[in-house]
């Protein structure tokens, strides 16, 4: 199931780890996308926002996807960002996603310039056009332009448009996103309301602090699914606090430094990113801290089939 629907479930938007000289250190890359899918993720997004895509030559984004793909296990699906500043290098990043055997792709929309409507919808229609499933990024924060409920109703008529992940913050427009255009899934993309569109209809969650909290990432999204509030709500608590740094603008330098608190290797940010000053740096570890002594419930036996139907990955 997972691979005729490789965007549903908990895919992890991971992170590009960095040398102290600032080069792309594809093995400890591997290794963080073997160990999040043993703690039960089912998918990575790699080369995307969180994965400071616009500091990426095209060779470097090219080496992260294809690493990412040969260290992904069968059954862990690879969704990669195809941002760009204009559809050319979308396009062709999408065309060398699929050459490197990526599942989809995750694509904003066009980066650098304030687009219509219609440059909106031509965008993602030479994006869809390489044949591969594709993701709408939709994050008004990062792309400086908002992917409306009404607009994307109009992007999703595009063949191979499937999914849009949602990054906006506002849970009612999950509402009206399933009511435009309800056979494209609706994927949580923002932390800190994750609970809220899983309960809402969500189908997936790319996720930016399951890069240092897999295990608890996955159990919340499972409990959401199986509508169990009991005990989602205690877990959710605990973990907002941290989550809440997935929509700050410290969001990747926060992500990687939740990472070493977890015991993770996040590493340096490329320029312009720097490091976080010590009071931020200290908030950040205490909200981690408090999210690793959470009590994670324990994990039911099944999600339920019908919560999905036409397959949900196991």
């Amino acid at each position: 199931m997972a691979a005729q629907m490789p965007w549903r479930g908990v895919l992890v938007a991971v992170t590009t780890p960095f040398r102290d000289d600032l080069t792309v250190d594809l093995d400890r890359l591997q290794e963080q996308v073997r160990w999040l899918a043993e703690e039960g993720c089912h998918g990575v997004s790699p080369g995307g926002t969180l994965g400071e895509y616009q500091t990426l030559s095209d060779r470097e984004w090219l080496d992260v996807v294809a690493a990412t793909v040969q260290a992904a296990p069968p059954g862990c699906a690879v969704v990669p960002g195809v941002g760009g500043y204009g559809s050319r290098q979308a396009r062709r990043w999408a065309e060398r996603a699929v050459g490197a055997g990526a599942d989809a792709v995750l694509a904003l929309p066009p980066d650098g310039s304030v687009a219509r409507g219609a440059d909106v919808v031509a965008h993602f229609r030479e994006v869809a056009a390489v044949g591969m499933p594709v993701v709408v990024h939709n994050d008004p924060a990062a792309a400086r332009l908002d992917l409306t409920p009404e607009l994307l109703a109009t992007v999703a008529e595009v063949d191979g448009i499937v999914a849009v992940r949602e990054v906006s913050g506002d849970v009612r427009r999950v509402h009206r996103i399933r009511d435009l255009c309800p056979h494209l899934d609706v994927l949580a993309g923002a932390d800190d309301v994750s609970l809220e569109l899983v309960l809402c209809g969500a189908t997936g969650w790319i996720a930016g602090l399951a890069n240092a909290l897999p295990r608890q990432s996955v159990r919340l999204f499972q409990l959401g699914v199986e509508r169990d509030l009991a005990a989602a709500l205690p877990l959710y608590t605990d973990l907002h606090p941290v989550f809440g740094w997935s929509a700050r603008p410290e969001a990747v330098p926060a992500v990687k430094l939740a990472m070493e608190y977890a015991g993770r290797y996040g590493g340096r940010c490329r320029p312009p990113r720097g490091p976080l000053s010590g009071p931020v740096a200290a908030r950040v570890r205490q909200d981690v801290l408090r999210a690793l002594t959470a009590t994670v419930p324990a994990v039911g036996e099944t999600v339920p089939e019908a919560a999905f139907p036409g397959g949900f990955p196991a």
